[in-house]
Formats: structure tokens, C-alpha cells, sequence
């Protein structure tokens, strides 16, 4: 029985990544993924029992690339509201225009209907908004804001952020105009401020 090359397993994570993320889960083979690894396929099976497998841990590494922890840490108690919502959205503009290929395996897996794709879709955007929600409910108890329904204006203003990511990374190109990330938030984060200062 051959051994486990150490960093194959994680190469295999990045072909299948960028393999899931073009071309979609269906027509990825684990033949195509075999070769474009390197390896013989009876070699990825020592990796992975299943394609089904091997894109299952695609998507958990999802949530553990966006490394959501510091950052959360660090806006737990800032009461600045347009200091904790610029920091959120320019840690997912940043994240989502380095790891483009995340972002299009997460909309390939929701419109593939896969299983797995409901429960990362959750752990990334959920994790933001259950954030922000908590964040928001903190800062009406302070007093800095007034009371709205958090958790639609966190859903609200996370889905705006994917948005704006969407339109500098997959959308580059279809819109008449193309606008850095500073000017999208420059443009809206404001917007918000005034809706919900007290």
C-alpha cells in the first residue's frame, strides 16, 4: 500500500477547489481531478473515499479560509457603528476578491442543489449576519442606535456586502460602471449609519 505524501491531500483540496469552482460539481470526475493533481486515481482514494467526499471538505474549508474569529474578536465591543460596519465589509469585499473561486463554487453548489451548500452558505453569511444581529442588539442597549428589527438590517446589510463583492469579482464587466471597493462603502455604509443612529 503506498503512503500519503505529506501536502497532497491539501493540493487535491486546491485543484478540486478551483475544478468545483469552474466547472461545477457534476462534471468534475474524479479522473479529471486524478490528473490535474498528478496522481493516479487509486492515489486520490487513498486521500478520499468519494468525489462526494472530496467536496464536502472543499466546503468546509470554506469557513475556515474566511478566519471570521479574529475579526469578530476585535468588533465585540466597538460601539463606533460605522467603524464595526466598515471593518465587516471590507473583510468580505477583501476575502471574496482573493478567494473569487469560493465564492463561484458557493453559487454552483446552491444552484446544484447540493446538500452540503445550505449548511456552508450558513456557516459564511450566517456567521456575519448572527454577528452583526448580536452587535446591533448590544449597541440599541447602549443606546447608540434605535431599535429595528437586528436581525433584517444585519441580513439586509451583509446581503448588500455579498452584493458589492459579487459585482467586483463574478459581475466584473456586465455593469456600465465599475466602482472600487472604498466607493461602495464610502457610498452606503453611511447610508445605514444615519438609518440607525439614535
Amino acid at each position: 500500500m503506498g503512503t500519503k505524501r505529506p501536502g497532497r491531500k491539501m493540493q487535491i483540496l486546491s485543484e478540486a477547489t478551483r475544478l468545483f469552482s469552474s466547472d461545477g460539481y457534476d462534471k468534475v470526475t474524479v479522473k479529471h481531478l486524478a490528473e490535474t493533481v498528478g496522481i493516479s486515481e487509486p492515489a486520490l482514494y487513498r486521500h478520499f473515499d468519494s468525489k462526494e467526499k472530496v467536496y464536502d471538505a472543499v466546503l468546509e474549508s470554506i469557513a475556515s479560509r474566511l478566519d471570521t474569529e479574529t475579526l469578530f474578536e476585535r468588533l465585540k465591543k466597538e460601539d463606533d457603528l460605522e467603524v464595526l460596519l466598515r471593518s465587516l465589509a471590507s473583510h468580505l469585499i477583501s476575502f471574496f476578491s482573493d478567494n473569487e473561486d469560493l465564492y463561484r463554487l458557493l453559487l454552483f453548489s446552491a444552484l446544484g442543489g447540493h446538500d452540503r451548500a445550505r449548511e456552508v452558505y450558513k456557516v459564511i453569511r450566517g456567521s456575519y449576519v448572527k454577528f452583526l444581529t448580536k452587535q446591533l442588539d448590544r449597541l440599541h442597549e447602549k443606546q447608540v442606535i434605535i431599535k429595528k428589527q437586528n436581525d433584517i438590517t444585519a441580513r439586509c446589510f451583509t446581503g448588500m456586502v455579498f452584493e458589492c463583492a459579487l459585482g467586483m469579482t463574478l459581475w466584473k464587466g456586465f455593469h456600465t460602471n465599475e466602482y472600487l471597493a472604498e466607493e461602495l462603502m464610502a457610498n452606503n455604509i453611511p447610508i445605514y449609519v444615519r438609518g440607525l443612529k439614535a
